[in-house]
């Protein structure tokens, strides 16, 4: 017999529990303000849907202790791919966005979207083969890409470093092979989502900057991601700086933040000084080497960085601005130079209780957070019947 979780309140007892937060019958049954036999009956249905699932007892005020509930994790799977510049990683995770299976390998943007996508499609079948579960478990798909995405459509627009990328239908072309809905989203737009949910899912104030080939920010104010009209919201690499000067940039301009401030570009002017480095990765290698030139060549570039966070912080007032990208593995050096700037030059009041830190999540919260996409719109009041097979 076909469900309906959007009537009788099957839909709103639900998404009470998708916290994760085990609750009773009673409990639900005072948040929603729905009958206890009401709450009983659609605690069952979802229970039979395999959607929740009881955990521990909570304790007993008298008499037989009281039953708790909690969203099933379990329920379904979903497919989290972070493709990058150069590197491309494929994770599966249950719906509390706990990773099962991961995959990542040297696999370049330019190569185009068939051969990458068809490599991440092929990737992810090996990987629920491999975690014990059928493709019909999969309940959405989320990928992040390096440049910008019209979100309502999913298809990178304009990308610089993205050659062949251009209005490429991306989720299209992968629900021809897997045959759920796919989200795709910036990958630092993705970053954001993974860092908050794994460190700081209570902050509702925080920017993510994504330090790498490229630089770029997720925002997320009111709790709530900022994409902006044509969805480049934070994109800071392509912020003119002061010391750029004429530096030319491969958007076309000159003086770009990601010209001076990027892994290639503080390589390169390694390079300019002597010091061999034909990467990010050499740089970082550099500095942990403890080679003085590259630490205070990463210490300006985060001197640059923090010139462009200043604005951002008045503007946005975040509490909580988290550093990550393969940049981020120099440590404190590059985090330095952006406090730096950002505490002594940002008005008193909007750095007050400010925290600028290394991201937490590091290499897996670009990954994380295309799962947390896939997610919530499979867990969404108006797709949860199609992800579970049954009617509205």
């Amino acid at each position: 017999m076909p469900s309906n979780l959007n009537a009788g309140g099957v839909g709103q007892i639900f998404q009470m529990l998708r916290d994760g937060v085990p609750r009773t019958r009673a409990e639900l049954a005072k948040s929603s303000g729905l009958a206890r036999s009401t709450v009983a009956t659609r605690v069952d249905e979802l229970m039979r849907l395999g959607l929740i699932t009881p955990v521990a007892d909570a304790t007993s005020t008298g008499g037989r202790p009281p039953s708790q509930f909690a969203l099933n994790p379990a329920a379904k799977v979903v497919v989290a791919a972070d493709i990058g510049a150069s590197h491309t990683t494929v994770a599966i995770t249950d719906l509390a966005g706990t990773i099962l299976a991961q995959r990542a390998e040297r696999i370049a943007v330019a190569l185009g979207p068939e051969p990458v996508l068809s490599w991440m499609v092929d990737v992810a079948t090996e990987l629920i083969a491999e975690a014990g579960l059928t493709r019909d478990q999969v309940a959405a798909v989320g990928v992040g890409v390096p440049g910008p995405v019209a979100h309502s459509t999913g298809r990178p627009a304009k990308p610089p470093i993205m050659p062949g990328w251009d209005d490429f239908d991306v989720p299209g072309w992968v629900q021809q092979h897997l045959e759920v809905p796919v989200l795709v989203d910036n990958d630092v737009n993705i970053s954001a989502l993974g860092e908050r949910a794994a460190v700081w899912a209570h902050t509702d104030h925080f920017i993510f900057v994504k330090v790498a080939t490229g630089i770029g920010a997720g925002i997320i104010s009111d709790g709530r991601l900022l994409r902006g009209a044509q969805g480049i919201a934070g994109d800071l690499g392509h912020v003119r700086v002061p010391r750029g000067a004429d530096v030319p940039c491969h958007c076309g301009n000159t003086g770009c933040l990601e010209a001076i401030a990027s892994g290639p570009a503080i390589a390169r002017s390694l390079t300019a000084q002597g010091i061999e480095a034909a990467g990010g990765d050499d740089v970082v290698d550099l500095v942990t080497g403890g080679s003085l030139e590259a630490i205070q060549a990463v210490r300006q570039a985060g001197r640059d960085l923090g010139e462009v966070l200043m604005a951002s912080v008045s503007l946005l007032n975040p509490s909580v601005i988290a550093i990550g990208g393969s940049m981020a593995r120099v440590g404190e050096h590059l985090i330095a130079g952006v406090r730096e700037v950002v505490y002594t030059r940002s008005m008193p009041l909007a750095t007050e209780h400010l925290v600028i830190v290394q991201s937490g999540a590091a290499g897996e919260a670009a990954v994380r957070g295309a799962s947390m996409l896939a997610i919530e719109h499979a867990l969404s009041p108006e797709i949860l019947p199609q992800s579970f097979g049954f009617t509205r």
